[in-house]
């Protein structure tokens, strides 16, 4: 009888073979002989001060348009209450994650979600937008490997979506999570680059060093981090000194880097993997190959009842995550697999269920 393990497609987190667990337990104890007082006392609200210098120099910005957060989820909270009040109009792809649709709607805004293409948000459909007398205060994007699509933004789509953004005064957030994940293809400039003043960035630690660290951070223009920096001091006082102290020693020892090559690798052969068995298990199934990231999006045929797949799976011990979960309405045909948190064996034999479970529901 077939091992009926369970093995999961929901959760975008690497696989613990993937981790340096020995590398960040050496930064542990590096981080408390070099700085023990710094990371026992509460510290400052801009986060631990090497470790927000490390950050401002990998991006050529000075210490002061940078604050590090307990995590990147704490960093788009402070954002959001810095910027976004109810009734405001916000501005998401479509689909977006599903964490940021469940905080702007907890806050009162109004949402507006573009459709999202392969090469990313449909600037077309969002000058029409903003053309009919919409005036959103921030427009959402997640422009590298997006979560939930797997797709990225393109340099054209980059460079105009700062042309509206100047156009019509609103703040892009560019949350970029995964842009040191590229495992193919050409990587491209942060839109924060080309443009400070019109982006406010977010990237964070736990995807290129573990989730489970918890940093995050913001860079953006004085005046928008001076304002989180009041709204962090009270929320915590100071973030978690221990952990930022622990990356900020996993980085400067390069440990970081050769993470990060390692994930990568992972990454690469496991899409590859989830592409080849989805082409030979589920012919009908739709989907763009990602170039980097933890997810790939993938469109049944019309009318595929994904809530039934979604529950035929689980009684093969197969999770996944619905893709009706990262929009406000539709996309009932579509589902969101994620394959970083699972080995190549994993994710033949994960598809090989899914394929049973979808011909179980499609015969229904």
């Amino acid at each position: 009888m077939t091992d009926r393990r369970p093995i999961s497609f929901a959760r975008g987190a690497p696989s613990l073979d993937i981790i340096d667990v020995e590398g960040l337990r050496a930064a542990a104890e590096a981080a408390f002989t070099h700085d023990p007082g710094g990371l026992t006392a509460y510290g400052t609200s801009v986060g631990y001060l090497p470790l927000r210098q490390w950050i401002a120099d990998q991006h050529g910005v000075a210490p002061a348009n940078v604050i590090v957060t307990n995590g990147s989820m704490q960093a788009d909270a402070f954002l959001f209450d810095a910027l976004v009040t109810a009734g405001d109009p916000v501005v998401v792809e479509r689909p977006t994650y599903d964490r940021t649709l469940l905080s702007l709607r907890k806050r009162g805004a109004e949402v507006h979600a573009v459709e999202l293409e392969p090469d990313g948000i449909d600037v077309e459909a969002l000058e029409r937008l903003l053309a009919s007398g919409t005036r959103p205060k921030l427009a959402h994007v997640i422009p590298n490997f997006q979560n939930p699509a797997g797709y990225t933004l393109s340099r054209a789509k980059r460079e105009r979506l700062l042309e509206l953004a100047r156009e019509y005064g609103f703040v892009i957030f560019e949350d970029d999570p995964y842009v040191e994940l590229r495992f193919s293809g050409e990587r491209l400039p942060t839109m924060r680059s080309l443009d400070p003043e019109a982006v406010v960035y977010a990237s964070s630690f736990s995807k290129t060093v573990a989730p489970g660290i918890r940093v995050g951070y913001l860079i953006g223009p004085r005046p928008v981090i001076a304002q989180i920096e009041q709204l962090a001091v009270g929320a915590y006082i100071s973030p978690n000194m221990v952990a930022q102290g622990i990356v900020n020693e996993f980085a400067r020892s390069g440990a970081i880097d050769r993470s990060i090559e390692v994930v990568k690798r992972a990454l690469r052969e496991r899409v590859e993997v989830l592409a080849t068995a989805l082409r030979r298990e589920i012919p009908d199934a739709r989907f763009v190959t990602p170039e980097g990231g933890y997810f790939m999006w993938v469109e049944l045929p019309a009318g595929t009842d994904v809530g039934a797949l979604f529950a035929a799976a689980a009684a093969r011990g197969v999770q996944f995550v619905k893709g009706s979960d990262f929009v406000l309405e539709g996309a009932e045909s579509s589902l969101r697999l994620a394959y970083s948190g699972v080995t190549t064996d994993e994710i033949d034999e994960g598809i090989g269920r899914l394929a049973e479970a979808y011909r179980e529901v499609t015969a229904g």
